[in-house]
């Protein structure tokens, strides 16, 4: 008898808000943009659905990604607050699917977890990586939703992305979570890592 699969939302806030950058995580390949040839999921199935969706969390650029020209990628803080809006795309995978896109996230590195665990306790470092701590940010149509970050929690110096890496955000941003390009611009000219780095004119020249 087949196993019935078990599914969660997966909330993305940096590349992966371009479908096409997150399927290089299901499918296997290179990014547009991005250095490094994704393995894939062991199961490569495509995500049953995606939502945009609005996260309560600050959003900060910072470290240095081989990945991305060595320069600052996404991240997101621990400490919800009402007064921050960080937008993503949540993609309905399996839990398979979920430890594999972690796994790749962390170079390799499989990490084991339980979802109710984290559920539970709101969030949960499992390596002192970058993108080692699972994080719970609520629930729709009966999934939960999780994502991953760091443990540092905004305590880090900030760092400025690179065109290519925000290219894939706006990419997102504008095609999956329907934002004005001016919208755009305003939202990511606030978030550290960008602001001081970027000015208005240079973001609007990434706008496709």
């Amino acid at each position: 008898m087949k196993q019935q699969k078990s599914y969660v939302w997966y909330a993305s806030y940096g590349s992966n808000l371009s479908k096409d950058r997150f399927l290089c995580y299901i499918k296997g390949g290179k990014p547009e943009g991005s250095e490094k040839v994704e393995v894939g999921c062991r199961d490569q199935s495509l995500p049953i659905k995606e939502k945009s969706h609005r996260m309560q969390y600050p959003l900060y650029f910072a470290k240095e990604s081989r990945r991305w020209q060595k320069q600052g990628v996404a991240f997101i803080g621990l400490t919800k607050n009402e007064k921050y809006c960080t937008y993503s795309r949540k993609y309905l995978i399996t839990e398979e699917q979920f430890f594999d896109v972690v796994k790749q996230e962390n170079n390799g590195v499989e990490l084991n977890f339980d979802f109710d665990e984290v559920k539970q306790n709101r969030y949960q470092t499992l390596r002192k990586t970058w993108y080692g701590t699972i994080l719970y940010v609520g629930e729709e149509e009966g999934y939960p939703i999780f994502t991953f970050t760091a443990d540092w929690d905004l305590n880090v110096p900030f760092n400025k992305p690179s065109q290519e890496y925000l290219s894939m955000i706006i990419e997102g941003l504008k095609r999956n979570v329907k934002l004005s390009n001016s919208d755009i611009i305003q939202y990511l000219i606030s978030k550290p890592g960008v602001t001081g780095y970027y000015s208005h004119s240079e973001l609007e020249q990434l706008i496709i």
